[in-house]
């Protein structure tokens, strides 16, 4: 089934393309979404009439996802965590935890998803990471994962960070046990 993409298409096209899909995927979502419309002689033509629309508008969400990839490249985090025997962290630090510190450190959202990590951080260090703000467009953030006792409380809350179970629930299995 051949569609007119009404939107860029991460691994599938851009604004205006002709591309060729499977026919549910494209009645079921493309199309009710909005994001494509049936490739007829007659759509052709209407959509050239909707393409600059389209494409101002595609634009000014492209300058605002450079804004964006500018303040975020202007961030740098500091992750207190929880450190035990030999700097060995307990937990690890995600992409969940760093969209978590932007969005409540400088007001910055940023989804999960768009954090490009290939695994989470589980060492102490700077890192170098990439974030995908729009299609094409990527920021660099800095982050630094340190001790929670070396913390000293000027950028991040002073809350460590650990990917372990809740202490309430930790407490309350306890008490199971002991029972």
């Amino acid at each position: 089934m051949e569609v007119i993409l009404r939107t860029n298409l991460d691994n599938l096209g851009s604004l205006g393309q002709i591309v060729n899909v499977k026919p549910g995927y494209g009645r079921n979502y493309l199309i009710p979404q909005g994001l494509a419309m049936l490739a007829t002689p007659g759509n052709k033509k209407r959509f050239e009439q909707e393409r600059r629309k389209l494409q101002e508008k595609a634009d000014a969400i492209r300058f605002s996802a450079q804004e964006l990839a500018d303040k975020i490249s202007a961030v740098s985090l500091r992750i207190p965590v929880r450190v035990g025997e030999g700097d060995r962290l307990y937990g690890s630090v995600t992409s969940a935890n760093i969209a978590d510190l932007i969005k409540k450190d400088h007001g910055l959202d940023v989804d999960k998803k768009n954090i490009l990590l290939d695994d989470s951080l589980r060492a102490l260090g700077e890192y170098s990471i990439e974030v995908r703000v729009h299609q094409d467009i990527r920021a660099q953030l800095q982050v630094a994962v340190v001790s929670h006792d070396a913390f000293n409380g000027n950028q991040s809350s002073p809350e460590p960070v650990t990917d372990t179970i809740d202490e309430n629930a930790a407490t309350a299995e306890e008490a199971r046990s002991e029972e």
